[in-house]
C-alpha cells in the first residue's frame, strides 16, 4: 500500500473515526484504524464493536492499492504534531507502516487486517432521508438527558420513535426527561421504536457537519446505519423496552410561569455556585410577578436571586436539582421559557412559550 495525502485533508476524518476507538481494549486490533486504498479512494474505519465509523477521502495521488491497520491514537497524534499544510507519504512493508513528512519519518507497527471486525450486513426494515440539521437539532435538544452507566441499560441511550408523519427523540435518566420531534413524511408500516446507545448518539452528532445536506438512515433488526456524503456510521441498537414516557408527562398543571429564558438561566447558574455540591438542590419560591431562587450548602453559605416572571396565583415553594434546570434552559432556543407546575411534589414541565416541539420534565427534590 502506498499513497500520499495532504495533512489537513486527512486529519479531519481521522479525528472523527479515531473518536470511536477505545483506549483500553480486550482485542488489540480494536485500538487500530483500518486504512483501505481502492483506486483513488481512501477509506478509514474505526470500531469498538458497538459503533463503527468509516470516512471516505478522494486521493490525488494513490500509487498502490492495499489495506492495513495501524494504531489510531499514535497516527492521530503524529498528524496533529506535524505543521499545517504538510504533505504525508504513507507506505507499508514488513508489517510496518511508514509515514514521512518533510524531514520527519515515523514507523508504526501494524496488526493483521483479517483480525479487524466489521459490522455484518443485514436486510433493512426501512430507510428515511432528512436534513442533517434536523437530526442534529433532535440530538442537541435531548441528548443531555441520557443516562450514563445506569443499571437500567435501556436508559443509556436515546429512543427514536417513528411514525408516518413524525420522528421523535426521547431521553431520560429517571430524574428528568427530554423529548423533541419533527414533522416529516416517513414510509414506515405502523409505529417503530428503536433505542440507540449513548456512544452512538454522541458519535453520530459529530458527523452532522452540514445542516443543509441530506443524511440517509437505514434501520435494520439490530443496528442502524447512517450515510452522509463522506461518512458511513453504524451502531448496534439496545435490546430493551424503553419506559412509557407518556405516563410521566404532567397531565394537570394549573400554575404557569413565563420568564426570559436567558435571565432565568443566568440566575440559576449564579445561585448554583453556592448549592450543595453533591445534591445541587435549590429552592424556588413563586409569588405574584416574581420567582425567588435560593441555594445554600453545608458551609452555611447562601445565594438568593429574584427574577421578574409572568405568574399570577397562590404562593408555591418547590425544590429542584439546579443542573437539570440549567441544562434545559441552555438547549431551548426561544426568548421566553414556560414552566408549568401543579404543586410542590409534582414534576415541572418546561417548554418554549408558544411551541411544543420540545418538552422537558424535571422531577422535584425534597429539601
Amino acid at each position: 500500500m502506498k499513497f500520499s495525502v495532504d495533512r489537513d485533508y486527512f486529519l479531519k476524518p481521522l479525528s472523527l473515526v479515531a473518536g470511536v476507538v477505545e483506549r483500553r481494549q480486550t482485542l488489540p486490533v480494536l485500538s487500530n484504524v483500518l486504512l483501505v486504498i481502492n483506486g483513488s479512494e481512501l477509506m478509514i474505519t474505526g470500531t469498538d464493536l458497538e459503533v463503527e465509523i468509516m470516512g471516505r477521502l478522494e486521493l490525488d495521488d494513490s500509487l498502490e492499492d492495499g489495506e492495513i491497520t495501524v494504531p489510531a491514537k499514535k497516527l492521530l497524534d503524529i498528524c496533529k504534531s506535524l505543521p499545517e499544510g504538510s504533505s504525508l507519504e504513507f507506505s507499508s512493508n514488513d508489517n510496518k507502516m511508514t509515514v514521512k513528512s518533510g524531514r520527519s519519518r515515523f514507523s508504526l507497527s501494524t496488526l493483521p487486517v483479517s483480525d479487524f471486525p466489521t459490522v455484518e450486513e443485514s436486510a433493512s426494515d426501512f430507510r428515511i432521508e432528512l436534513l442533517q440539521g434536523q437530526l442534529r437539532k433532535l440530538i442537541d435538544q435531548t441528548s443531555f438527558a441520557m443516562a450514563q452507566q445506569d443499571v437500567r441499560y435501556y436508559l443509556n441511550g436515546m429512543l427514536w420513535e417513528l411514525s408516518r408523519s413524525r420522528f421523535q427523540a426521547v431521553a431520560t435518566d429517571g430524574h428528568r426527561l427530554a423529548m423533541s420531534g419533527i414533522d416529516t413524511e416517513i414510509e414506515v408500516e405502523g409505529d417503530k421504536q428503536i433505542i440507540v446507545p449513548r456512544k452512538g448518539i454522541i458519535e453520530l452528532g459529530r458527523l452532522l457537519l452540514d445542516e443543509e445536506k441530506i443524511i440517509e438512515l437505514v434501520f435494520c433488526t439490530n443496528h442502524v446505519r447512517a450515510y452522509t456524503e463522506n461518512y458511513t456510521f453504524t451502531s448496534k441498537l439496545i435490546d430493551g423496552k424503553f419506559p412509557d414516557y407518556e405516563r410521566v408527562m404532567p397531565k394537570v398543571c394549573n400554575k404557569a410561569v413565563c420568564g426570559s429564558r436567558q435571565e432565568l438561566r443566568q440566575a440559576f447558574a449564579r445561585t448554583s455556585i453556592l448549592s450543595n455540591e453533591k445534591y445541587r438542590g435549590i429552592r424556588l419560591v413563586l409569588s405574584d410577578g416574581s420567582l425567588q431562587i435560593v441555594a445554600n450548602n453545608p458551609e452555611q453559605e447562601e445565594a438568593e436571586e429574584t427574577v421578574s416572571v409572568d405568574y399570577n396565583g397562590e404562593k408555591l415553594e418547590i425544590g429542584f436539582n439546579v443542573s437539570y434546570l440549567v441544562d434545559v434552559l441552555t438547549v431551548l432556543s426561544g426568548e421566553t421559557a414556560k414552566i408549568s407546575l401543579s404543586d410542590s411534589n409534582s414534576s415541572a414541565l418546561i417548554e418554549e412559550e408558544g411551541s411544543s416541539d420540545s418538552q422537558y420534565v424535571v422531577m422535584p427534590m425534597r429539601l
